[in-house]
């Protein structure tokens, strides 16, 4: 199906058997195969497709030392019919490129990101859930691959591309979670890397994340680096507020993820005419509207969860809650979750040309 010239190695035996579908967590198991492709001599070499397997380096690989990595998170879905569905490549690969820029990776050409991640597809198909709500996640890392001490860029990279048939990504599934800010940390500062997808930005989240699990919360709702005031981004979602009538979301600053999923809910909202406002957003803001009544709705976005609905928010004693605090995900979120999740398996018309169908 590519005009690419890809080589491809089939697995003899396919592992799909030994998977249960029924129950499945996220990232843990991983289909037969993976996209490949080498950047040597200036250049991206030729392309190919592999059975999945290890990957061999030496210790002194520069990426394990230096940290010059960047990843993407994309799904496909099952269809119409026997088709599958790449949700919003051309965003995620805008994305993958900028990110790639901001650590000095070399930029991957369009059409071999695209179009082997096409081929990987249409070979891994059957890897895709069946159900509604699962899906194929698919994980591209580009990493340095040289052998040096020395702090610098790399002159050869690795691209992989890999898929996982995943579930909720949140044990909670897609009833409201529970954050805490952590004031005394911060994921990022406008100037750094906050906005690019690298391997770093999670690893500083983790401390303070496993803090607020030990303190039975989901996840931390992080805060500016400097005045540890405004709303930024949950560790794996962006964050939407409906207040009053206003859906609002922090802007895209310099720190916070350019979310494909925020920017999906955003164009549907405005589609459909709602009042819609990317401004800075206090902690103050949230407490008072909580109390006052006007804070309806709060839901993440992202492409592990879709739309996950948030119940409370703790902030140094305080607690945020919505208005019409349930068990369940609010009409808003449940809205915006039933048209993105329609769209992916073709039950709703895809009238933003978000879907690439193979």
């Amino acid at each position: 199906m590519s005009k690419l010239n890809i080589e491809v190695k089939k697995v003899t035996d396919s592992r799909i058997a030994e998977v249960d579908f029924e129950n499945l967590s996220f990232g843990e198991e991983f289909s037969d195969h993976q996209f490949e492709i080498r950047y040597d001599n200036g250049a991206w070499q030729t392309p190919r497709i592999l059975p999945y397997d290890a990957v061999p380096m030496y210790p002194a690989i520069s990426t394990i030392h230096y940290g010059q990595a960047v990843f993407e998170g994309m799904k496909a879905f099952r269809y119409r019919g026997d088709k599958a569905n790449i949700f919003r490549v051309d965003m995620h690969y805008d994305r993958f490129v900028r990110s790639c820029k901001r650590v000095c990776i070399p930029e991957i050409p369009r059409e071999y990101f695209i179009e082997g991640l096409k081929t990987l597809i249409d070979l891994e198909r059957d890897w895709i859930p069946e159900a509604k709500y699962k899906s194929l996640y698919i994980r591209p890392i580009v990493f340095a691959a040289d052998q040096t001490l020395g702090l610098r860029s790399s002159k050869t990279y690795r691209l992989h591309i890999i898929c996982s048939p995943v579930g909720n990504y949140y044990a909670e599934g897609i009833k409201p979670i529970r954050l805490t800010t952590m004031p005394e940390y911060v994921r990022a500062v406008k100037g750094g890397v906050g906005d690019a997808k690298v391997p770093g930005n999670y690893a500083a989240s983790l401390e303070p994340t496993i803090k607020a699990q030990q303190q039975g919360y989901t996840q931390v709702l992080w805060l500016d680096a400097i005045e540890r005031k405004y709303v930024e981004e949950v560790g794996s979602m962006n964050i939407f507020f409906l207040i009053g009538d206003t859906l609002v979301t922090p802007p895209i600053n310099g720190s916070i993820l350019p979310g494909v999923t925020r920017n999906s809910v955003l164009e549907i909202a405005k589609a459909e005419g709602m009042k819609v406002e990317e401004r800075p957003v206090s902690i103050d803001e949230l407490i008072e509207a909580s109390r006052n009544g006007d804070l309806k709705e709060i839901f993440g976005s992202g492409t592990a969860a879709v739309i996950s609905p948030v119940g409370s928010i703790n902030h140094e004693g305080q607690h945020i809650t919505v208005s019409t605090t349930s068990d369940e995900m609010g009409p808003v979120a449940r809205r915006f979750y039933d048209q993105i999740t329609g769209i992916h398996h073709g039950e709703i018309p895809d009238e933003y040309s978000w879907c690439t169908v193979i």
